[in-house]
């Protein structure tokens, strides 16, 4: 199929449709692409080729996304009889018997799940670095990361294996990926789509699923496909007053727009970050919206102990159930160093200082909302740095200083919006001068995807990025 590339998930199953290819051939193009590729960047942890090829043959769900190839993050989603490592080495040889509700819908989609993508340990550093697969790479720069935690989804579709791909966000993990591979990343609102039945919420709240894709319209079709409590759901979001797919094409209004320029934890951004901003703002304006600095302001100093108490707490309760069912007591080299000491932060805390924690995090979410009131959405930067050197976000790291450092350089703009549930995107306007992707963020209301779609599908038509690839995975570059 030579104009693969050249389609998103949508025109792939339209292809489908029309019988002018057959699900099955379409599926092979994926995993040929995936072995001519995916050796440079390993991006795929877990092939699941025979699985894809029995639910072809079986016959699939005239779903909206029909035959289209899709890649599954290796980290808390479960289908039944495969791995799910999170990448981590406690949990290498974990198999569940259940699946996720999320999957389940994937399926009835339509999709052809092949394989799973390559995920930090357990989500916790913003790089596809593991002890147990080793490193995810760039495909516009091979020395750098390609974001995390779900930087081997990102790689691959930036790398024309597939059009889409499974992502989740506890931080920043699909925008940061997006921001990195010059992809289109979405983190819906906190309770939109579902997390059972293995859990009813991650982080507190603060983790949310959903995909990286190249095409606005592919990512507001399978929210569409996936939005929606499943049965026991803790909370929900507001349904949507249309579907997604159809904001796209609706026009945003003028929108008044508050510029951040500084990221929420203090940190100030790179000049090709502070560059990808005025590019966004001075496009914004052309196209009639309304922006000014207007920043919403935090106390890093009350705000990151809190983070880092549900994270510790959530990861150590994580770890401790995978040894109680291995029959043995937890041990230092279970995981990776980053991970045991971040899982070791809760010995000194209480359950009331968890309880605190999450109420600061829910204050945020109501000083975020009173922000809001006279306000549109926030832009800022994705990240306040470009892709980072593979390495350097690594949990394995022995510069645990350094490796802080840089994490809370690419989170910085992005947590807010999982600490707080509100929905937000990041999108690829600008490549610096050495040719690496920058991405810039918009987040908006609660439950407000629909705005975040339209003026996605705006900036898009005005400054389409769908066609621009890394130049060693350009059609022909194999």
């Amino acid at each position: 199929m030579e104009d693969y590339e050249e389609c998103d998930a949508l025109a792939l199953a339209e292809r489908v449709k029309r019988g002018e290819i057959s699900t099955e051939a379409l599926l092979e193009v994926a995993i040929e692409r995936a072995g001519s590729r995916d050796e440079e960047i390993g991006s795929i942890v877990i092939p699941m080729f025979d699985e894809a090829r029995k639910a072809v043959a079986a016959g699939l769900p005239k779903g909206p996304f029909e035959g289209v190839p899709f890649l599954l993050k290796d980290l808390h989603l479960a289908w039944p009889g495969v791995i799910l490592s999170n990448g981590s080495r406690l949990f290498a040889e974990y198999v569940p018997a259940i699946e996720s509700e999320l999957v389940a819908r994937y399926r009835r989609a339509g999709l052809v799940v092949f394989g799973k993508t390559h995920s930090s340990e357990f989500g916790l550093t913003t790089t596809s670095e593991t002890r147990l697969y080793g490193q995810t790479k760039n495909p516009w720069n091979l020395e750098r990361t390609s974001g995390g935690s779900s930087g081997g989804a990102s790689a691959a579709v930036a790398a024309g294996i597939v059009p889409l791909a499974n992502a989740s966000d506890g931080g920043g993990s699909i925008r940061i990926p997006a921001s990195c591979c010059g992809l289109f990343g979405l983190k819906p609102t906190r309770g939109r789509t579902p997390m059972g039945p293995i859990s009813g919420e991650g982080w507190a709240g603060m983790s949310a699923v959903h995909a990286v894709s190249r095409s606005v319209r592919d990512s507001a079709a399978l929210l569409d496909a996936t939005a929606g409590p499943d049965r026991g759901a803790p909370y929900a979001a507001q349904p949507p007053e249309r579907p997604f797919l159809e904001e796209v094409s609706r026009e945003p209004g003028r929108l008044r727009i508050a510029i951040q320029t500084r990221a929420f934890n203090g940190i100030d951004p790179h000049p090709d970050c502070l560059a990808a901003l005025k590019d966004a703002e001075m496009l914004c304006r052309d196209l009639g919206h309304d922006l000014e600095e207007v920043p919403f302001e935090v106390d890093p100093d009350v705000l990151a102990p809190a983070t880092l108490t549900i994270l510790s707490a959530n990861t150590r309760a994580m770890m401790e159930a995978r040894a109680r069912e291995l029959g043995r007591p937890l041990r230092e080299d279970d995981v990776e160093p980053g991970t045991w000491a971040l899982a070791r932060i809760c010995e000194k805390r209480s359950a009331v200082d968890y309880v605190a924690a999450v109420q600061t995090i829910h204050a945020t979410g109501r000083a975020l909302a009173n922000h809001l009131v006279s306000y549109d959405l926030v832009l800022s930067p994705t990240m306040a740095v470009p892709p980072h050197p593979l390495g350097l976000l690594s949990l394995s790291n022995p510069d645990r200083q350094a490796q802080g450092i840089a994490v809370l350089q690419t989170v910085g703009y992005t947590q807010m919006a999982n600490i707080t549930g509100h929905p937000a995107m990041s999108v690829p306007l600008y490549w610096s001068a050495d040719d690496l992707p920058i991405g810039v963020q918009f987040m908006g209301r609660m439950n407000e995807e629909g705005l975040l779609f339209r003026l996605a599908g705006q900036l898009e038509a005005a400054r389409p990025w769908f066609s621009r690839r890394p130049a060693a995975f350009r059609r022909g570059g194999d």
